[in-house]
């Protein structure tokens, strides 16, 4: 798939099919988010990727806008160092993973992490040290059903030259 494919293809989904993804193909995306651009080359991010039906029930429960954790078959979470730059490189390592989800042909769905009030009890479920900050949960799976790319603003619309 071409990046502007992967890019139009992307959106996201809350409705997975009860089909496991392969550890393979999780590697894969993570390995895209560990290929970010990142301010000063820092690289703070930290990646779990969790697969255990239970942990991802607890995961639903805990994330008010993620109940449907429950049925995704894996979940990345996306922790960064508490550096200058942190959301800004772990934003960039969460759009690497979901791009990459979508040209794997698989569905996912990004879950706001980042100065939720769900972010110190998602740490300590997953055993995080305090000194990472949660950016993201990223849900991964198969999608139940096929659904399109909600529409977009035009271009004409958005872009301005010189001046706003």
């Amino acid at each position: 798939m071409q990046t502007r494919k992967a890019i139009e293809a992307r959106h996201s989904c809350r409705n997975f099919a009860k089909r496991p993804v392969r550890p393979a193909l999780i590697s894969k995306i993570a390995d895209c988010g560990r290929l970010a651009p990142t301010a000063r080359n820092v690289q703070p991010w930290e990646f779990i990727a969790v697969t255990e039906r239970g942990t991802l029930d607890e995961l639903a429960q805990l994330s008010e806008n993620g109940r449907f954790l429950s049925e995704a078959p894996c979940c990345i979470a996306v922790l960064s160092r508490d550096t200058k730059y942190y959301l800004e490189d772990g934003v960039a390592a969460t759009e690497n993973m979901l791009l990459a989800a979508t040209d794997l042909r698989l569905a996912s769905c990004w879950v706001a992490g980042d100065k939720k009030d769900y972010c110190g009890k998602v740490k300590e479920l997953l055993g995080v040290p305090q000194e990472f900050k949660l950016v993201s949960l990223i849900a991964l799976g198969y999608p139940a059903a096929r659904s399109n790319p909600p529409a977009k603003r035009a271009l004409k619309d958005i872009l301005h030259w010189e001046k706003f």
